[in-house]
């Protein structure tokens, strides 16, 4: 029997809008590199969404090649870039940061976030070392939204994170591989507005959010907009057949699509957490969106496994182990209705 698959959320193609569009375009001729039709167009409505006018929008492959262009393009080659030590930089992209020359400066994290206190307190003990210019500067701060653990940021988290970003001369810089399932969970009160207003940079992701592959770097701030596209091109990033993602975000963002598509998985994964709760099984953390992390029994897991295919997340202290099930705009109603059942047998 093939067993169902909850083990991330791009294991399915795209939206079937996305490849009716796809479809219909695929003999037009059109200029390369971004310059066509789709991408101008999706970036009107990308940066209408976004509220910000002076936005820049490029178009990229994938959310490592996306840190890893932003990250590196606006260090200094002294400087490093602050997160969570459960960070997506830190912890699973091969040292794509370390290998431009720049450091992964960690910080414990409480579900996946860090503090605005914690940042003021890093850069205030570096600016007022006697021998600052032996160790790395701090020059950029990374978040996630949602954060690896599937948790969020508050408006309020964001605004004081900005305000110490501001303070030490430093731009923020926003992951957002997961954004739609972030913005479509109801207890979200970060706008795509709210972060063109107190991120200097961030990507909406495609890839996990109904995409069949692809990224929207958002540049709020024109300070770190010029010569961009060098970089991207520099790092091979710039794709020749540009209205490939043009079109898939042109798609997404048409009618809200992006936002919406994403609403059933972030209501299919409460529908999870409930039944794990009432089977008495607990949960580590406290995602509110499309990931959820039961703590579970060897006999449990083995249990699950027989007909479900879901990741490990680590070793919890008494024995058992961290799993996470995660749903996706395309999960199945019925796979959801299962897999509930299965837990309540637990």
């Amino acid at each position: 029997m093939e067993r169902i698959d909850f083990q991330c959320d791009y294991l399915e193609g795209c939206h079937p809008a996305i490849l009716q569009v796809l479809q219909d375009s695929n003999l037009e001729q059109t200029a390369g590199y971004g310059n066509d039709p789709y991408c101008v167009r999706a970036a009107m409505r990308i940066r209408e969404a976004c509220a910000c006018e002076a936005a820049e929008v490029h178009f990229l492959v994938g959310g490592t090649q996306t840190n890893l262009l932003a990250i590196s393009a606006l260090l200094r080659p002294y400087q490093g870039v602050l997160c969570a030590e459960e960070g997506h930089i830190a912890t699973h992209e091969t040292g794509a940061i370390e290998a431009t020359g720049h450091k992964v400066l960690t910080l414990p994290d409480t579900d996946g976030r860090i503090t605005a206190a914690q940042v003021e307190a890093y850069c205030r003990a570096h600016w007022e070392s006697t021998v600052q210019e032996h160790t790395v500067q701090p020059g950029m701060v990374y978040l996630s939204q949602p954060t690896e653990c599937g948790t969020l940021y508050t408006r309020a988290e964001l605004a004081a994170m900005h305000i110490v970003c501001q303070k030490y001369g430093m731009p923020l810089y926003v992951d957002g591989a997961r954004l739609g399932y972030a913005l479509a969970t109801p207890e979200n009160d970060v706008t795509l507005a709210n972060l063109a207003e107190l991120a200097d940079l961030f990507y909406i992701g495609g890839t996990k959010c109904g995409a069949m592959f692809g990224e929207a770097l958002v540049i709020a701030n024109p300070a770190y907009q010029k010569d961009f596209r060098y970089m991207i091109k520099q790092r091979g990033a710039l794709l020749a057949k540009g209205r490939l993602l043009g079109i898939q975000f042109d798609t997404l963002f048409a009618e809200n699509r992006y936002v919406d598509i994403c609403r059933q998985a972030v209501a299919q994964a409460a529908a999870l957490r409930e039944a794990f709760r009432g089977a008495g099984i607990p949960l580590f953390g406290q995602s509110p969106t499309n990931q959820v992390f039961p703590i579970l029994t060897k006999a449990q897991a083995q249990a699950l496994s027989e007909k479900y295919v879901y990741s490990i997340w680590g070793a919890a202290a008494d024995g058992r182990t961290i799993v996470r099930f995660c749903t996706s705009w395309a999960t199945r109603l019925e796979d959801i209705e299962a897999l509930c059942r299965d837990i309540a047998a637990l």
